[in-house]
């Protein structure tokens, strides 16, 4: 009889060590899964961020005057335009034009 209570009580401390230690691990789990999430929740605002700024950056008006304020660059006009006409490339022999 003493030797089944002693079992018993062997059991029931390595099951109630067992329940602590289970609850500790899920603890940290939890911990570690909510620090996750709120890094993941930050990374995508950083995204949507990264996201509007790269939008910006590439605007036509945004690159139109940086062109013309840091570079110099002015529209083309007609009288400012130079046309090369190019002379007709010879036609071989025994072709027909």
């Amino acid at each position: 009889m003493t030797r089944a209570v002693l079992l018993l009580a062997v059991i029931l401390m390595g099951s109630a060590i067992s329940l602590v230690t289970v609850r500790f691990q899920t603890r940290e789990l939890f911990v570690s899964s909510e620090r996750l999430k709120s890094q993941a929740q930050e990374l995508d605002t950083e995204w949507r961020r990264l996201q509007l700024e790269r939008a910006e950056l590439a605007r036509n008006a945004r690159i139109d005057a940086l062109a013309r304020t840091e570079l110099h660059l002015v529209s083309v006009t007609p009288d400012r335009t130079i046309y090369l006409q190019m002379p007709a490339a010879p036609v071989p022999e025994g072709r027909p034009r």
